[in-house]
């Protein structure tokens, strides 16, 4: 693998990396800061906050990288989250860690810049075994972020920022002096309307065959989010877990999730179709929530997490249907209402799910895991209803 390449898969599992570290420990911090205990609605508000940073400069960053080149854009993102690390592990007021779960937003909505960076120095024929890896390295930070988060935040509370501060300035650095640009600087003025997050959304409203599948993206980003946003809370509040539980939790979720996705949507489609896959999912999902509400003992949640995973058949069963609602000429123009999509779903969900955890958490907080079941049972009727159109016949020659 090329030194270029290397860079940016360490900065995307550092990005990865810096989303999960904080899972564990966010309550406790907010609880340090606020010197208050029930900080579920400060837990949504941030994290919402972070989506709406990466929803409205992804394009942003995107489209400045065409015009000044990948390799500053990258760089400063890199200095960025360096810096917001190191504002989080000395905030000592919640304006600060708003204000560095914002910069934190600003400074992810750096992986267009890198996807771009791929494309720019990948072969058409290498591109898809890339950009899998890409996915692979994703995945790979998220699980090892939790984790992280809980051990280093059992020593001292501060401590995972300073590691991640550490790590993002060695691949500041590495990215400096390694890292070369990948085009050259565009000479075209940057279209501003095209910096709107919102612009794709209008096509697809103008589709209304195309409205089931982009609400199906949205229902199954929403409740994903209840997980980072409640699930510290509801192990502390369930359990009594330290930051270490709950990161090992999430971290053997991440590990799960990655091998159901890596293996199980490919063999479950050809069986049971794509909408077959779906709905299995969504009943996996549902299995485990229901389970997760009721249990009465930590163990039980490690002994769920297979049949957990499974739910995670049903966003490539999804994806791969999608792809089949509108010609080849529009795969991109649909591909970006979908992150659309995703994005708004990051920010609603998360504060919905809060809120909805602070209504219940005295009384019975295994209670959030039920209303994701609810939420899923609601969405069955689209899933339904999601038009089946069938692949293009290959022909032998």
């Amino acid at each position: 693998m090329n030194k270029p390449l290397v860079v940016i898969f360490t900065a995307i599992v550092l990005d990865a990396v810096g989303i999960g570290l904080i899972f564990p420990i966010l309550p406790s911090l907010l609880s340090n800061v606020t010197h208050g205990g029930n900080v579920a609605a400060y837990i949504g508000v941030m994290t919402a906050l972070y989506a709406v940073m990466q929803f409205i400069f992804s394009p942003v960053l995107g489209a400045l990288s065409d015009r000044i080149g990948r390799r500053p854009v990258l760089l400063v993102s890199l200095a960025g989250a360096a810096v917001n690390y190191l504002m989080l592990a000395f905030a000592s007021n919640l304006w600060m860690l708003l204000l560095g779960r914002a910069i934190a937003g600003l400074t992810s909505a750096n992986m267009s810049v890198a996807t771009a960076y791929i494309t720019d120095i990948s072969p058409e024929d290498q591109r898809a075994r890339r950009f899998g890896l890409f996915n692979a390295m994703f995945g790979l930070g998220f699980i090892v972020g939790p984790v992280l988060g809980g051990v280093l935040g059992d020593y001292w509370l501060r401590l995972p920022f300073i590691a991640a501060a550490l790590l993002n300035g060695c691949n500041l650095l590495l990215a400096f002096f390694v890292l070369p640009e990948s085009r050259a600087p565009g000479t075209k003025k940057v279209d501003l309307a095209a910096l709107n997050p919102l612009r794709p959304l209008r096509w697809v409203l103008s589709e209304k065959r195309l409205l089931p599948v982009t609400l199906m993206f949205f229902i199954l980003s929403s409740t994903g989010e209840a997980y980072g946003t409640c699930w510290a809370l509801w192990g502390n509040d369930a359990f009594q877990w330290n930051g270490l539980w709950i990161g090992l939790s999430l971290g053997t979720f991440g590990i799960c999730q990655t091998l159901a996705q890596a293996f199980l949507p490919g063999p479950a489609v050809k069986l049971l179709g794509e909408r077959g896959a779906i709905v299995t999912g969504i009943a996996g999902a549902c299995l485990a929530l229901t389970v997760m509400a009721f249990a009465g003992q930590g163990w039980m949640i490690f002994a769920i997490m297979p049949i957990f995973a499974l739910g995670g058949i049903g966003t490539p069963a999804l994806q791969s249907l999608a792809t089949r609602q509108v010609e080849e000429h529009q795969q991109g123009q649909f591909q970006g209402v979908l992150a659309s999509a995703v994005s708004l779903a990051t920010i609603v969900g998360p504060l919905g799910f809060s809120s909805l955890y602070l209504l219940v958490r005295a009384q019975w907080p295994g209670a959030i895991w039920l209303s994701v079941v609810v939420v899923y049972v609601a969405a069955l009727p689209v899933v339904l209803g999601l038009r089946l159109k069938a692949p293009k016949p290959e022909f032998a020659c």
